[in-house]
């Protein structure tokens, strides 16, 4: 006989998703109603008005994609992107070379502007492409880099881009909540970000933003569309202000349950504070890890405090330390991606999971996990380190 799938209980502690607080999902819980209930509508606009506060942004177009930050990415490049096109695109991991797909797939060109993993996108570099490819149409970059741990700096690249004339296309999927991401301030155009990360809301949504001039660079098209879902002239006729709304799609209802109550945590908390808890967490993580010999990939003034890449120390099997935290400890660290596969860990500190029982487990199970591969560690300074930040 078939039985209810019961997971087990874990601590998430990868690059995503995050742990989810029981109020996050007893709201999901609750009874389902119609995707064009008048009570859902209401709902409907408190979501966009609490997104708009988290992004730092007053922009009319801002909803939740229906699916994870790879359909909020999409979204952006399909309606700002014309076959023809030039697309400028930085690339410091995986998700610049995610960002560099979606360009083609649009039948654009895509200038590619190369940084070494593990380090920010250089504004030299980008603005020497842009200069020496005059109508660019935008620049894409990732701030926060979940493959590698680096942030980079989207207020000059926003900048460079306006005075180049091209729109900003910006990956804040793992920094939206974690550190400032400030959509206005940077002259930012289209915005993406996604639920699992530092807003601790199971997969599937995609918070996304575009500025007024990006609205107009949709609105003057001379292509349609390429996705029909994606379409934000038509997801604005159903997320649009007001009771009267077009139907597009059946809207995933419990899961907006969710992110609304994530959002409301977030406003309780004020998001000041969540940047600081994050960058907090990290500094006891950080000196745990140093105390017990191991370092950081990422150099320090661009380390991002929610994704921290962990450098493998020689002689370690890496895959079987991630092993035994999940099977011993029930705590998930994640791998290393594409170039860095092998090399590093990525230990995320992203929402619920930058509380300092986190820290506190994942320094405890990694010293018992690299102490039994005969690493040379002190006991107990790992944890020491990290108490003496944490005031514990």
């Amino acid at each position: 006989m078939t039985k209810p799938f019961q997971p087990p209980k874990r601590l998430l502690m990868g690059p995503g998703p995050s742990d989810v607080h029981h109020r996050v999902l007893s709201a999901m819980a609750r009874p389902t109603l119609g995707h064009l209930d008048p009570a859902f509508v209401g709902m409907m606009d408190e979501v966009k008005s609490m997104l708009q506060e988290a992004f730092f942004t007053a922009n009319a177009l801002t909803l939740p994609i229906s699916g994870p930050g790879s359909a909020g990415m999409e979204a952006c490049f399909v309606n700002l992107v014309e076959p023809g096109d030039t697309v400028v695109v930085c690339v410091n991991g995986v998700f610049g070379g995610r960002m560099r797909e979606n360009v083609e797939r649009c039948g654009a060109r895509a200038v590619v502007v190369e940084n070494d993993w593990g380090t920010p996108v250089d504004p030299d570099k980008v603005e020497a492409a842009l200069k020496a490819n005059p109508g660019v149409k935008a620049l894409a970059f990732v701030h926060a880099e979940t493959s590698t741990g680096v942030e980079s700096p989207a207020g000059d690249l926003c900048a460079l881009a306006r005075e180049h004339g091209a729109l900003s296309i910006v990956d804040t999927v793992t920094s939206l909540a974690g550190i400032p991401v400030l959509v206005d301030h940077w002259g930012a155009d289209a915005v993406y970000s996604g639920s699992q990360k530092c807003l601790s809301c199971p997969p599937g949504l995609s918070p996304l933003t575009f500025s007024d001039r990006a609205a107009e660079t949709l609105k003057s098209r001379k292509t349609k569309v390429q996705s029909w879902f994606l379409d934000l002239t038509l997801l604005t006729a159903y997320w649009g202000g007001g009771a009267k709304r077009t139907y597009h799609h059946t809207a995933p209802v419990n899961a907006l349950y969710g992110l609304h109550e994530s959002l409301v945590m977030l406003h309780e908390e004020g998001i000041e504070h969540s940047w600081t808890r994050h960058a907090m967490m990290h500094q006891a993580l950080r000196a745990g890890l140093e105390a017990m010999g191991l370092s950081l990939l990422v150099a320090e003034g661009a380390r991002l405090p929610q994704l921290n890449a962990v450098v493998v120390p020689d002689g370690i099997d890496e895959a079987q330390v991630r092993s035994v935290l999940l099977t011993t400890h029930g705590l998930e660290i994640g791998a290393g991606l594409g170039a860095l596969a092998g090399k590093v860990w990525r230990i995320g500190l992203m929402g619920q999971s930058a509380t300092p029982r986190h820290v506190a487990s994942c320094l405890g199970a990694l010293e018992s996990a690299l102490a039994a591969q005969g690493f040379k560690l002190s006991a107990g300074a790992g944890a020491a380190a990290a108490n003496r930040l944490l005031l514990i």
